[in-house]
């Protein structure tokens, strides 16, 4: 009877052990609402088969606004000696239809296995955002990576969910407020292909940056750089971006400045309400493209929420041949109200004048919604 009590408290013990050493967690955002959208003066684009298209609106549910839908599960496993395994799987999707984001991918946010440790950092395997999405963000942009066109994303094309395929990063830990990540791309989308006779179509990105924040104080600088050897060109085609921000917090109300230049290309960037036809593009390379971006901004906790207010400009300094672009300029305002520690509704309004850097083009976004996490 002893053996059997000791037997029972034994396997109870281990398996509390086991418990600690090993946690996997589910979690998911949840974000749906209803907005207006428009677009204008387009020059004469044709869209949905229709020709000469001038103008575009759109009225109804709206989804992803604060943040993108998503659930995922992630976990960690202690090694021993500070050691441990890492794992992240994340999944987008549309909360209006119930479709999977990110090109239909399964885990198209995030799929990494990696080794962390607090003594000398983190080092993932697999599709993640790059070094510029993680850092500049949460100090240069008071919408942070949220809320569309309102966020910086939509002038500093590189540095806010820019998602590479095939990428190793490493981050080291965070040294009284400092830590540097840096990251490389065997290819940026899609399986890596093989070299053969010197050519070599795989699109290869590198992505660094360092981080300060601590009491008020927030600064970011960071660094892309995407290359293809041999692209379907024939050529070499090779862009690049840098970004450099600070923010200080007042308590009352935090200020946030931030500066960035791209050249010979786009990097993912938010685009603009009408898809396809309205948008910076996505990691693509344009020769003799050149623009410097600029953001400045405030946030202030208002009631139990908070305020939030900025600026950006994507200003063109070179043209590629045959192209006429202008300065895209957006004025975007925010409130965010908490309802409970995991729910909060929202309401934004931005506003883009020659979006895209077109001439002449204007979008307009509104819209209410609220945002439940789990």
């Amino acid at each position: 009877m002893k053996k059997t009590l000791l037997a029972a408290a034994l396997i109870v013990g281990f398996a509390g052990v086991a418990q600690a050493e090993t946690s996997v967690t589910l979690y998911g955002i949840l974000d749906g609402g209803i907005g207006y959208q428009q677009v204008k003066n387009l020059p004469d684009v044709t869209y949905r088969g229709q020709t000469n298209v001038t103008k575009a609106t759109k009225f109804g549910l709206v989804d992803g606004v604060q943040s993108g839908n998503r659930w995922g599960m992630k976990g960690t496993e202690d090694l021993g000696n500070g050691l441990r395994a890492v794992f992240q799987l994340e999944s987008g999707f549309g909360l209006r239809d119930g479709n999977q984001g990110q090109g239909g991918r399964l885990f198209g946010r995030q799929a990494t296995l990696g080794l962390a440790s607090d003594a000398w950092g983190q080092l993932d395997v697999g599709r993640q955002t790059n070094v510029a999405s993680k850092y500049f963000p949460g100090i240069a942009d008071p919408f942070g990576a949220s809320f569309g066109q309102a966020n910086g994303g939509t002038s500093f094309t590189a540095a806010n969910t820019v998602r590479f395929d095939n990428m190793i990063m490493y981050q080291t830990p965070n040294f009284s407020g400092f830590q540097f990540g840096l990251g490389y791309s065997f290819n940026t989308n899609g399986a890596q292909t093989y070299n053969v006779a010197d050519s070599n179509t795989n699109q290869t990105a590198i992505t660094t940056g360092l981080r300060y924040a601590n009491g008020p104080i927030g600064l970011v600088a960071t660094y892309d750089r995407v290359h293809t050897k041999d692209g379907f060109s024939g050529g070499k085609e090779t862009f690049q971006a840098y970004s450099l921000g600070g923010s200080y917090d007042f308590e009352v109300v935090k200020l946030h400045l931030g500066f960035g230049q791209t050249k010979d290309g786009v990097f993912a960037g938010q685009g603009m309400p009408l898809d396809g036809v309205v948008s910076l593009g996505g990691n693509t390379y344009v020769d003799g493209l050149k623009f410097n971006s600029y953001i400045a901004g405030v946030s202030a906790p208002l009631g139990n929420g908070k305020i939030m207010a900025s600026w950006q400009m994507a200003d063109p300094t070179s043209e590629p041949t045959g192209v006429d672009l202008d300065k895209q300029q957006v004025y975007s305002i925010g409130y965010t109200y908490n309802l409970s520690k995991r729910t909060n509704v929202y309401a934004i309004g931005s506003y883009a004048k020659n979006a895209a850097m077109i001439d002449g083009v204007k979008s307009t976004l509104v819209g209410v919604g609220m945002r439940h996490q789990f």
